[in-house]
């Protein structure tokens, strides 16, 4: 059983930045990939992005490519996501998720684990 806790949300300007954290309990943090994710009121929720087990993979959607950075510290349970030139229409709450199977996040199949979202609103 995994447990996370999103944290780092809150309200910016157009064009500054946020850096999102999902703390995990259980030691097994390093045997999952970690993924985020994003829902906008009235939108479906949508991939943001995904890393490996040990760090080395990372995918991202088109929409952040370039802006957008995730990473992972294992020694600390804990993953990131740092937020750059941060646009309105990046406004959502954020989640966080884990599962044994990266491809599982990339395709929002049955995923394992969910956190419990952390609200990002950017403002013009």
């Amino acid at each position: 059983q995994v447990q996370l806790v999103e944290s780092g949300g809150g309200l910016v300007q157009v064009g500054g930045s946020l850096r999102l954290s999902c703390a995990a309990s259980g030691r097994t943090f390093r045997s999952y990939a970690m993924g985020w994710f994003r829902q906008a009121p009235g939108n479906e929720r949508e991939f943001v992005a995904v890393i490996s087990w040990g760090g080395r993979s990372t995918y991202y959607a088109d929409s952040v490519k370039g802006r957008f950075t995730i990473s992972r510290d294992n020694d600390k349970y804990t993953a990131y996501l740092q937020m750059n030139s941060l646009k309105p229409e990046d406004t959502a709450v954020y989640f966080c998720a884990a599962d044994s199977s990266p491809e599982r996040l990339l395709q929002q199949g049955s995923i394992g684990y969910w956190g419990q979202g952390t609200q990002v609103t950017v403002s013009s």
